[in-house]
């Protein structure tokens, strides 16, 4: 294996006009992600089956030949368990590769396993071993050793060996235009930016909390966001979720009664005490017209358990019918995704403009019209309402 490390816009340039030819390319990255909200990018590996190159995104202004590249509709873009690397370059260019193979998606269709890991699918498609050693590496560090070069470039060099088998299996079944599905649904995901005023709802345990403390909550949630992106902090570090719930439990007004509550850091305290006690005070001041309805639980609803065993009976049979696993025809958190959708006033996929897995997509040909006919189900009337 022989690589190319490229730190350079001119190398980049003709590397990606030579890759543009190609119908397709094994595209890996390599980011640190610890503190920070937002994955780093740290290293770019692309093999066109000619030539393999490290790109190196520190060192290069312009990378416009490689964006060009990465969204060229005529190169599919091969990559392994794609959803942080989609997330990475969406955050690092404001963009996600199309069209997306994923061989871990297109291994697990054709009865390779469920989330089946690179190494793993590279010893059983291809008898190599890999080397997993530098999988924890400080990937912004400068400069990369040679172990770390060499680790980065066989996961492109064996990925692009992957594809043509990978490729034929799926086309053999007719579900080649699943995996492009799959990966343009991630991708969407991917590119919808969490809503600042709901992010109380992926908070455990706010169900318990109602009126004035769930407005608290609400304005604490809107305010660690909003903070965790204007400093690029991971949302625990800017305050824990939990201390963050039992803020608006207590409503302390003091920093005293702040650093009393358990689980309380000091630090916590010192940096953002004020602006707490602060939110906490605007809560205490704010007309109940204001207050978020109480948040509803799918366990509340009586008819919950029959509707989730009726998907799942629906799930299972169209996994015997297509021949794969049924993780992949609906999970439980793509079940009950849906459900909410339907039954929720206030639904996170609804309000961030997204529409339920199981009726999107490849799925959704497959679900709509069996979940529409059911009669055990009452998802009817509320789907039919939203189309």
């Amino acid at each position: 294996m022989q690589y190319t490390y490229v730190n350079n816009q001119q190398a980049l340039d003709e590397f990606c006009h030579q890759a543009s030819s190609a119908p397709a390319i094994a595209v890996d990255t390599e980011f640190v992600r610890t503190r920070t909200l937002y994955p780093k990018l740290g290293l770019i590996q692309i093999y066109d089956g000619r030539s393999l190159v490290l790109v190196d995104p520190l060192a290069i202004d312009d990378c416009s030949s490689l964006k060009a590249l990465l969204t060229n509709q005529k190169v599919v873009k091969v990559l392994h368990s794609c959803s942080e690397d989609l997330e990475t370059f969406w955050h690092a260019y404001g963009l996600v590769p199309s069209p997306v193979f994923d061989t871990q998606f297109a291994a697990s269709l054709v009865g390779m396993g469920t989330s089946l890991g690179y190494a793993k699918l590279v010893e059983t498609m291809l008898g190599e071993v890999l080397d997993k050693g530098e999988s924890r590496t400080d990937w912004l560090a400068r400069p990369l050793s040679s172990q770390q070069l060499e680790y980065a470039a066989n996961d492109v060099w064996f990925l692009f060996d992957l594809y043509p088998t990978l490729l034929g299996q799926v086309n053999a079944q007719n579900k080649l235009d699943w995996v492009y599905s799959e990966m343009a649904l991630l991708a969407t995901k991917k590119c919808t930016a969490a809503l600042p005023e709901y992010a109380y709802l992926g908070f455990k345990n706010n169900w318990k909390l109602s009126g004035r403390s769930l407005y608290l909550l609400q304005m604490l949630a809107k305010w660690r966001l909003n903070r965790a992106r204007a400093k690029d902090m991971a949302l625990n570090f800017v305050v824990k979720e939990q201390n963050l719930w039992n803020i608006a439990k207590l409503q302390p007004q003091t920093k005293q009664a702040l650093s009393n509550i358990q689980g309380m850091g000091h630090h916590e305290v010192r940096i953002h005490g004020d602006e707490l006690l602060e939110i906490v005070n605007q809560a205490q001041q704010a007309d109940p017209s204001q207050f978020p309805p109480r948040v509803e639980r799918l366990t509340d609803y009586d008819a919950y358990k029959n509707t989730v065993a009726s998907i799942k009976t629906i799930c299972q049979n169209i996994a015997d019918t297509k021949h794969i696993p049924i993780e992949l025809v609906g999970s439980k958190k793509q079940v009950n995704q849906l459900i909410k959708w339907c039954w929720f006033d206030q639904d996170e996929t609804r309000l961030h403009g997204l529409v339920p897995d199981l009726i999107n997509g490849w799925r959704g040909a497959m679900f709509t019209e069996k979940l529409l006919s059911n009669q055990n189900l009452n998802l009817a009337s509320a789907m039919t309402e939203e189309a």
